[in-house]
């Protein structure tokens, strides 16, 4: 009986043993072995692993994906005397498990504090608007600076994320009195700019049309011209053809009284006597007439007047 209780003693005892000398690793993670205490470079990887029982132990065991460290808020002053709230997000991932376990102590703290360090020292270097508008650039800087810190520590800082940067209460409310500050003044800039660019087209339209109307005008005035030019001579046209005509009417009548006296020798006499008739009518006309005129006229010389033209007419003869 005591043999058997001996034997499962043993078995009970192997058995741990041989439990403690397998170890298995996940994939992704990594751990480090000592024996008797010193670390001789022994690594497990991924799947199953063996241990010398009572001389090897598993010290340090990690995974090296890549991790998210959360930085909570920290009170910053930046160059201007301004006190601002800060937060941020560090992402990263151990790359040598060796240096993350011996040559830091507390890797997670170191981080933080290193993280909170760096966020201080950038921002007292900024002025508060620029806190706002080059977020950008400050996290590639942390992100160069936080990555050559962490190097001896076998950490790889892959991004670095500002989340929040928010001013005291007091900053905010005169921040929103700047603000709308701004915003009235820029509603006057553009309201001004709105009325000057207004009157400037207006004046542009009121000009246009003045050339226009001038230029109306103008045209107008040389077509008037023109016209009043063409109908100059046109008239001139008219009068001299009315002229020329009355001219040839006054030859062909001519014409014709003299080769009527010379056909008929009789019709002599009744033209002698038409003229006289005319001519004595003439000076009745004259002296009947509304305007004052003065008529010198010797009666002893009608008949003179009367022989004379008959005269004329009679030169006519053949």
């Amino acid at each position: 009986m005591g043999g058997f209780f001996s034997f499962l003693i043993v078995l009970i005892f192997g058995g741990s043993i041989a439990a403690s000398s397998v170890k298995i690793i996940n994939q992704s993670d990594e751990a480090l072995v000592e024996t008797l205490g010193k670390y001789s470079g022994k690594k497990l990887t991924p799947g199953l692993n063996f241990l010398v029982p009572f001389l090897d132990k598993v010290v340090f065991k990690q995974t090296i994906r890549e991790r998210v460290l959360d930085v909570p808020p920290q009170q910053c002053i930046t160059r201007d005397n301004v006190s601002i709230s800060v937060d941020a997000v560090v992402y990263w991932r151990i790359v040598d498990m060796e240096k993350a376990y011996y040559k830091v102590e507390n890797l997670q703290s170191a981080m933080v504090n290193l993280v909170l360090t760096q966020i201080r020292a950038e921002m007292g270097q900024l002025e508060l608007d620029q806190t706002f508008t080059a977020r950008s650039e400050i996290n590639e800087i942390l992100l160069r600076e936080l990555d050559i810190s962490t190097d001896p520590w076998g950490v790889k800082v892959t991004r670095v994320e500002l989340r929040d940067i928010v001013p005291s209460k007091a900053v905010q409310d005169s921040m929103e009195l700047q603000m709308a500050a701004e915003r009235k003044k820029r509603a006057a800039v553009l309201t001004s700019e709105g009325e000057r660019e207004a009157a400037v087209n207006s004046a542009k339209g009121r000009a246009e049309s003045d050339i226009l109307d001038a230029e109306a005008r103008q045209k107008a005035a040389i077509l008037d011209a023109e016209a009043e030019q063409k109908a100059i001579v046109m008239k001139a046209q008219a009068v001299r053809q009315e002229q020329i005509l009355q001219a040839q009417a006054t030859a062909e009548a001519m014409q014709i009284i003299a080769k009527t006296l010379s056909d008929d020798p009789g019709t002599r006499e009744a033209l002698q006597f038409l003229v006289a008739q005319h001519y004595l009518e003439m000076g009745l006309k004259i002296g009947s007439s509304d305007s004052s005129k003065v008529m010198f006229m010797d009666p002893r010389s009608i008949p003179a007047t009367l022989e004379g033209v008959r005269a004329i007419v009679g030169d006519g003869q053949p």
